[in-house]
Parts: C-alpha cells; sequence; structure tokens
C-alpha cells in the first residue's frame, strides 16, 4: 500500500471584511445621494457668497444667515468625504445614516429659519434676495436628503427587526 501526500489549494476567503483596493468608491460618487450632497453644497456655496458680498442692511440676520450657510455645507462636505473615501466602514461604532439624519433634521430647521429671516430683511437688493432663494432652495435639497436618510435608517431598521 501506498499513501500518497496530495496538496489541495483552496480559495478561502479571510473571516475579516475584505476590502476593495480602490481607494475611492466610485459608485457612491454617482449614486443619487451623492448628486444630491453636490448640489446641496454648490447651492449654500451660491448662498453664502450672494450674501457675503452683497450690502447688508441688518448685520445680526445676515451674520446669522452666513454662520449657518457655511457650517451646513461644511458638514455636508464631511459627510459626502466620509461616504467617498468608505471611512464609514472602518468606523463601525457609529450608525452614519441616522447621524445623517439628525444632521439634516437640525441643518434644514436652522437654514429654513436664516433664510426667512435673510428674506424678511433683504429690503429689494438683488444679492440677498439670490442668496436667500439659493437657501430655500439648499432647504428643500436637505429636506429630500433628510427624508431619504431616514428611509434608510428608520424604515429598513423596523423592517429588518421583525423579520
Amino acid at each position: 500500500m501506498s499513501h500518497r501526500v496530495t496538496v489541495v489549494r483552496t480559495t478561502v476567503s479571510s473571516p475579516t471584511v475584505s476590502r476593495d483596493p480602490a481607494f475611492v468608491d466610485y459608485g457612491y460618487a454617482r449614486s443619487c445621494s451623492a448628486m444630491l450632497k453636490i448640489a446641496q453644497m454648490v447651492s449654500l456655496l451660491i448662498a453664502f457668497l450672494s450674501v457675503r458680498y452683497s450690502h447688508w442692511t441688518n448685520y445680526s440676520a445676515y451674520c446669522y444667515f452666513t454662520v449657518v450657510a457655511v457650517c451646513d455645507l461644511i458638514m455636508i462636505f464631511i459627510f459626502y468625504i466620509i461616504y467617498v473615501f468608505r471611512i464609514h466602514r472602518s468606523l463601525t461604532c457609529l450608525s452614519w445614516p441616522l447621524a445623517e439624519l439628525f444632521h439634516y433634521a437640525i441643518g434644514t430647521v436652522l437654514l429654513f429659519i436664516a433664510s426667512i429671516v435673510g428674506m424678511s430683511k433683504s429690503y429689494g437688493i438683488e444679492g440677498l434676495i439670490a442668496g436667500t432663494c439659493f437657501g430655500f432652495l439648499a432647504v428643500f435639497l436637505c429636506a429630500v436628503s433628510m427624508w431619504l436618510s431616514y428611509k434608510i435608517s428608520c424604515v429598513t431598521q423596523t423592517a429588518g427587526s421583525t423579520a
């Protein structure tokens, strides 16, 4: 009797999460959510620049508008970077859709208030009217993103827990 030793090679994946070698998630960058974030950032940037470089009649109202617009712009940019560079996959201690939902809820309300106050204080100055109109456009886009974040974070989790 002869005993032969044979080596069988298998392709078993490791138990760790396999990572795509690409650094940038191009699939997300072309998604509807990413395009919505880009549209929000563009409208907030136009709103900020329109108000910033116009003649102000009420200093406190437009300072509030610019602060809210810039803070919202920065946070949307941070969420965009987190999703494009797949940082959310390595930081699993936080529910990113839920964090995004809270950001949009707070940011949308503050931006809506700032746009209302800015529109009421514009007094026919074209740059201020344009800036607050783009602020209202950003409010609408943020409300759509808030609805999408709610759909992702709350509706899918409750549907998954009953199954």
